[in-house]
C-alpha cells in the first residue's frame, strides 16, 4: 500500500521515499533499498522551425525540417557525441532532389567513414543515432515517403475560357467530385482561347497563355474553384502550348506557337503558383499537343503528340519530378493535334480526341512509368479542341470541342479510374472549343 505524505511519495513496504517531481518527469529507481527520484525523460526529439538557409549546425536531440526550394543546404553534425544521441532531418518541401542536403560528420564517423554524405531524394527523411567511435553516426531510417494524395478523394475540376460563336470567352464551369459539370460562371480575366491549365500547390490551379492576340498572362484558380483576375505574363507569349502538374505540387507549361511558328521552350510553376522565366526548349518544337501527370508518386509528367508546322507527330517527352523535360521519345499511336489529356487511377494518364485528317476520338493510355500505349478505339463524338482534367481524385473528364468550323460542342465524356472513356454526357453550359481545364481540391 502506498500514499503521499507531505511533499514526499512514500511507497510503503519498499523502503523507498522520493520527493515529488515537476511536470513531465518520471519516477526512476536504481533498485531495492535505493532512494527513488523523479528525473527528466530523455531520448525524445525536439522539432525546430523550418531551415531555409544554405548552412545548418545540427544539435543532438533535435529534428530539422529542411526546405531547399531556393538553395542546397550543408549540415554540420556535432563535433562530439554520446552513445544514443539522435538527430532527424526531413525534406520539408520535397526539393532535396533538386537542391541536395549534405551531412558533414565534423571529425566523427558516419557509417564508419569521415567524408560528407549527400542526401538527394525528394521526400527523404534521415534519422541518425550515434553508436560508437568506430562507426559513429548510423542512420536507422533513410527513406523517401510518397506524395500525400495530390488532389483529395473529393477533388474537383474546372473548364474555363475558350471560343464561343465568333468570339473568345472567359466563362467557366466547375466539375464536381462526382464528375457533374455545373452551369456557366461569369468570366473573370481576359477572354481567350488556346489557354491551358494545370494544378499546383496540391489543391489549386493555374490557367495561362492563349490567343486572340498572343498572350502570356495567367489566372489562378483557388481551392474553391474561383478564377482570379489576370496576373501579368511571364515568359514568351504564345498559344497552343500544353501544361501539366509535376513534383506533386508544381506545374509546367511547354511548347506552343508564336507568330514565327512552333517552339519548344518551357516555363515552370512553383508551389505558390508563380510562373518562372523561359527555359530553353528540349525536344521537337511543336504546337497543339497535350500533357498530363503520371507515376506512383504523381510527380512526373508527359507531353505528347502535336503539330510541327510540317505535319502531325506522336512524339512524346517525359518530365522529371524536378521539372526537367527529356529528349524526344519515338511516337506511339496515330499522329494528331488539338487533343487533350488528363491523369486517372492515381498514377496513369490518357490522351484522347484530336484532329488528324478530320475530328478523331482515339485514345492512348500512359502507364505509371510513362509509356504511351497504342491506339484504343474511340468512344463518344469524334472532335478536336477539347479540354480535360482530373476529378474525384482518380478519374478524368474530357469536355467541349468542335467537329469543324461553326460546329462547337459542349458534351463531356467521363474516364473511369481504370482509364475507360464513357459515352457522351449531354452538354451543360455554353458550347465552345479550345477551353482550358485543370483540377483543384
Amino acid at each position: 500500500m502506498s500514499g503521499i505524505t507531505g511533499s514526499k511519495l512514500n511507497i510503503r513496504g519498499s523502503g523507498l521515499v522520493a520527493k515529488l517531481g515537476t511536470d513531465g518527469q518520471v519516477l526512476t529507481s536504481a533498485g531495492v533499498g535505493v532512494q527513488a527520484a523523479f528525473e527528466d525523460l530523455s531520448g525524445g526529439i525536439e522539432w525546430q522551425s523550418v531551415t531555409t538557409g544554405s548552412t545548418l549546425t545540427a544539435v543532438a536531440g533535435n529534428g530539422y525540417p529542411i526546405d531547399t526550394t531556393s538553395n542546397a543546404c550543408a549540415v554540420t553534425l556535432p563535433g562530439s557525441a554520446s552513445v544514443g544521441d539522435q538527430i532527424i532531418f526531413t525534406d520539408y518541401a520535397r526539393t532535396w532532389e533538386t537542391n541536395n542536403v549534405t551531412l558533414d560528420p565534423n571529425g566523427l564517423n558516419y557509417q564508419g567513414y569521415t567524408y560528407d554524405m549527400s542526401q538527394a531524394t525528394s521526400g527523404q527523411s534521415v534519422h541518425i543515432v550515434y553508436m560508437d567511435a568506430t562507426n559513429g553516426w548510423i542512420p536507422i531510417l533513410d527513406a523517401a515517403t510518397s506524395v500525400a494524395e495530390g488532389p483529395s478523394a473529393t477533388s474537383n475540376g474546372i473548364f474555363a475560357y475558350g471560343y464561343i460563336e465568333n468570339a473568345p470567352s472567359a466563362l467557366s464551369n466547375i466539375v464536381s467530385s462526382g464528375g457533374v459539370v455545373a452551369s456557366d460562371v461569369a468570366g473573370v480575366g481576359t477572354a481567350r482561347r488556346f489557354a491551358t491549365g494545370c494544378e499546383y500547390g496540391n489543391d489549386k490551379g493555374i490557367i495561362a497563355y492563349g490567343h486572340d492576340s498572343y498572350y502570356s498572362m495567367s489566372n489562378l484558380v483557388s481551392n474553391l474553384g474561383v478564377v482570379s483576375s489576370d496576373v501579368s505574363g511571364v515568359g514568351t507569349a504564345r498559344r497552343f502550348q500544353a501544361s501539366a502538374t509535376y513534383g506533386g505540387d508544381k506545374g509546367i507549361f511547354a511548347f506552343g506557337q508564336i507568330e514565327a511558328g512552333a517552339i519548344s521552350l518551357s516555363n515552370l510553376v512553383n508551389s505558390s503558383g508563380v510562373i518562372g522565366a523561359d527555359v530553353t526548349g528540349v525536344g521537337t518544337a511543336r504546337q497543339s499537343l497535350a500533357a498530363c501527370e503520371f507515376s506512383a508518386n504523381k510527380d512526373k509528367a508527359i507531353f505528347a503528340f502535336g503539330e510541327t508546322g510540317s505535319g502531325d507527330v506522336s512524339t512524346s517527352n517525359l518530365v522529371s519530378n524536378a521539372g526537367v523535360v527529356a529528349t524526344d521519345t519515338t511516337g506511339v499511336g496515330t499522329a494528331c493535334e488539338q487533343l487533350s489529356a488528363c491523369d486517372f487511377g492515381g498514377d496513369k494518364g490518357i490522351f484522347a480526341y484530336g484532329r488528324t485528317s478530320g475530328p478523331g476520338n482515339l485514345s492512348n493510355l500512359v502507364s505509371n512509368s510513362g509509356v504511351v500505349a497504342t491506339d484504343t478505339t474511340g468512344v463518344g463524338t469524334a472532335r478536336y479542341g477539347t479540354a480535360a482534367c482530373e476529378y474525384g481524385g482518380d478519374k478524368g473528364i474530357f469536355g467541349f470541342g468542335e467537329t469543324g468550323v461553326n460546329a462547337k460542342l459542349g458534351m463531356t465524356n467521363l474516364v473511369t479510374n481504370a482509364g475507360v472513356i464513357g459515352t457522351d454526357v449531354s452538354a451543360v453550359g455554353t458550347v465552345r472549343t479550345n477551353p482550358a481545364g485543370c483540377s483543384f481540391a
